[in-house]
């Protein structure tokens, strides 16, 4: 059985204000990937996927090779949380997700140090870091939904409302709104991200650091509740 602090350090993990400051992160990452590392995406991995095949299918390996690897350390890293899931699921001294998170924050902290001759090393690593978030955080107050990405949290909200217009639930209207709510708070870190990272540089990724840890912060302070 799980003790009290695991369950409410699992319902913080899941609170709109956590995922709040998560969805500005991946915002700011998949910004700063674009603007400062080649135009990859860290995050949008069907944009990825279009644009290796594009270069692919034109025979400019180089360009595509840009592309695919990140899209592979997405998929590791998504590996790589689940695995961390299974295996420490029920640790007492931290939670799981926790450690992800610290996890995120130094690869975050690494990046940041890589010159833009190494673009491709810095894009791979924020894939990486981004995959553990979206695999780790699935959840808002009950609802599924995703941090550093918004086509599933657009679905999931015009669905929403379409059942509230509907059947009239209250219920509908607020899921509705936590979506929309995520998606605007992507949007803005997205905003945000690409503006720092275009106006002074790799080292922004730091900025995406410090939101990384207000979540972790919030999830200790309900622990020791």
């Amino acid at each position: 059985m799980q003790n009290r602090s695991d369950h409410l350090d699992r319902q913080m993990s899941e609170a709109f204000i956590n995922s709040a400051f998560l969805a500005l992160s991946g915002g700011f990452q998949d910004a700063y990937t674009y603007n400062t590392r080649e135009e990859v995406f860290s995050n949008a991995q069907t944009g990825n996927v279009v644009l290796m095949s594009q270069h692919f299918m034109a025979r400019e390996w180089q360009a595509a090779i840009r592309y695919l690897f990140p899209l592979l350390a997405f998929a590791l890293g998504v590996l790589l949380a689940e695995q961390i899931q299974h295996r420490y699921k029920y640790a007492r001294r931290m939670h799981w997700r926790q450690g992800i998170l610290l996890i995120e924050i130094m690869i975050l902290f690494i990046v940041g140090f890589i010159p833009t001759k190494y673009n491709m090393a810095a894009t791979i690593l924020v894939s990486l870091s981004c995959a553990m978030q979206v695999q780790s955080f699935r959840k808002v107050d009950g609802y599924s939904y995703a941090s550093t990405m918004c086509i599933g949290n657009l679905r999931s909200g015009m669905e929403a409302l379409s059942v509230y217009i509907r059947e009239k639930h209250p219920e509908q209207l607020r899921r509705c709104m936590y979506y929309f709510g995520i998606i605007l708070l992507f949007a803005i870190g997205a905003g945000i991200g690409g503006n720092l990272s275009a106006k002074f540089g790799i080292h922004m990724i730091w900025f995406s650091c410090g939101l990384l840890m207000i979540s972790y912060l919030l999830m200790s302070l309900e622990k020791l509740k």
